[in-house]
């Protein structure tokens, strides 16, 4: 069916009708759940970023054993939360919040790959482009820069990549 269908058949549904199919989704779907959590709850979708932050930090650093690291995973929860929330700030969180992750686990873990490092070196470089384009640099400049700092000793480039991006868009 398609959205101009859809929306056919709702204009002929009643309000009470309408309510009781959104409940139900809302019980039987995690990510409509979320949604409306994060378009209607008071903390402004803090508390779902918070539990995609979970998703990420356990493909790294899980509670009982070896992270895997499964890039897709913790991006899909990116991609996820970007659908939900219209929030720039909370997404930049999630984003460095990824990338500082995966500098804790090659601390932690040792040298990794090329396709990891290029994964992070990805999403740094999106995110320090959204904190720019939505002036969240004040926020975020530190964390960013620590970022950088911390990467001195790991390898495949990825400090240079991390720092040729960093200083390509804040002037220190």
């Amino acid at each position: 069916m398609k959205i101009t269908e859809l929306k056919k058949h709702l204009k002929k549904v009643s309000t009470d009708e309408l309510v009781k199919d959104i409940a139900d989704l809302y019980r039987k779907n995690n990510f409509v759940k979320d949604y409306y959590n994060t378009k209607y709850c008071s903390d402004n979708g803090l508390s779902i970023m918070n539990k995609y932050k979970e998703v990420i930090e356990d493909e790294f650093f899980p509670v009982n054993g070896y992270g895997k690291a499964r890039l897709s995973v913790a991006k899909k929860a990116i991609t996820e939360f970007k659908k939900l929330s219209k929030d720039k700030s909370l997404l930049a969180e999630l984003m460095i919040f990824y990338v500082e992750t995966g500098v804790q686990y090659t601390e932690c873990y040792g040298d990794i790959d090329d396709t990891f490092y290029l994964s992070m070196e990805g999403m740094y470089e999106r995110a320090v482009n959204l904190i720019i384009d939505y002036s969240l640099d004040r926020k975020f400049k530190d964390r960013c820069l620590k970022i950088v700092n911390d990467t001195v000793n790991m390898g495949w480039g990825f400090h240079d990549g991390l720092g040729d991006t960093y200083y390509s868009y804040f002037s220190d």
